[in-house]
């Protein structure tokens, strides 16, 4: 498997030209990335024509023989910890999760154990080949702890080196789609759109983000539109989320900052709390059972890094979010058959 243990051998092609050595590595064994090929490099795995090589970028020409000893995978950092996982894809490169609320996706402080990551070590076991030579699990997008619904995860550095480049050139390089939903309260104006703001750690307050001036921040584009509009008593739009960049607590920001923060944000959504009572009882009920923000990663498409194959994934609402839905239903004369389906599901 990709990235295990073991010695390589090859010679390098005629009618390449004169290249640096890293480079001409990961030509010969794409697996492996440039940055962990570095490091074997300056750590004396690697043998130029029978001399040691110590300088990634050294000058290599065709028909000169290189040899890589790859040490096996060292063990796993975090360790795995079993838990019960909702796996919607797996191969020998990466895993796709559809992650509960509640679950934080990397440790940290105050989260060093019971993540996803510690679930996939034990899950994934001795298929995971090595990112950067630790055998882990390879996080290229994140979800919040307490947004549901679908991510992938790399289980070789080929992997992860093919699905961070389409994360981080946003699609451009290849078939990447992420859809949400997402509760908000009021209505968008006009349903659909797209909110282009930048956005960066808040100055007030460090846990937070903040739409700032471009060119202070991080360039984000949010597309959205407004599947339907709930709630006999306080209007509520049920609005479908397209990431064109995907910063942390985006669509959160951003659509607060267009005065429609999502239900049960207490964080950006603190000051509409209030809203909340002009909800029927039922509605409040399941809004208090809910107690997170009403988002749901639910569409998630790449191409796959191995094969090139484009991979597409959905999930429904969760319980919890099915049945807030449910109990909101259509507002007056504003049933669609979107909404009415997502109330029968």
């Amino acid at each position: 498997m990709a990235g295990e243990g073991g010695l390589r051998e090859a010679v390098i092609p005629a009618g390449e030209g004169t290249d640096r050595l890293d480079r001409a590595l990961a030509r010969l064994w794409p697996d492996l990335s440039r940055s962990r090929l570095q490091a074997l490099i300056r750590e004396g795995c690697v043998r130029l024509d029978d001399a040691a090589a110590a300088d990634p970028s050294v000058r290599v020409a065709p028909g000169q023989r290189v040899a890589v000893a790859v040490p096996a995978p060292r063990p796993a950092e975090p360790a795995g910890e079993a838990r019960a996982l909702a796996i919607v894809h797996e191969d020998d490169d990466l895993v796709v999760v559809d992650k509960p609320a509640g679950l934080v996706v990397h440790p940290g402080p105050g989260n060093e154990t019971g993540t996803l990551v510690n679930a996939l070590v034990a899950h994934c076991g001795e298929s995971l080949s090595g990112i950067g030579g630790v055998a882990r699990p390879g996080i290229v997008h994140r979800l919040d702890k307490d947004t549901s619904g679908l991510l992938v995860v790399a289980k070789t550095d080929l992997a992860h080196q093919g699905l961070s480049a389409q994360f981080a050139d946003h699609g451009r390089s290849g078939p990447l789609e992420r859809a949400y939903l997402a509760l908000v309260w009021g209505v968008p104006e006009p349903r659909a759109g797209t909110i282009a703001a930048a956005l960066a750690r808040s100055e007030r307050n460090r846990e937070k983000i903040a739409v700032v001036r471009e060119g202070r921040g991080r360039h984000a584009i949010t597309h959205y539109r407004t599947e339907a509009v709930l709630g006999s008593g306080e209007p509520v739009g049920l609005v479908r989320c397209r990431l064109e960049t995907g910063r942390t607590h985006q669509i959160r920001v951003h659509l607060a900052h267009r005065g429609h923060p999502l239900l049960g944000d207490a964080v950006y959504g603190g000051a509409f709390r209030t809203k909340a009572h002009r909800l029927d009882a039922a509605a409040r009920a399941a809004l208090d059972a809910l107690g997170r923000q009403a988002l749901h990663a639910s569409l998630l498409g790449f191409a796959h890094p191995r094969t090139g194959e484009t991979l597409r994934f959905e999930s429904p609402p969760p319980p919890d979010l099915a049945r807030l839905i449910a109990a909101l239903g259509p507002a007056p004369a504003a049933g669609s058959p979107a909404t009415r389906r997502l109330v029968a599901e």
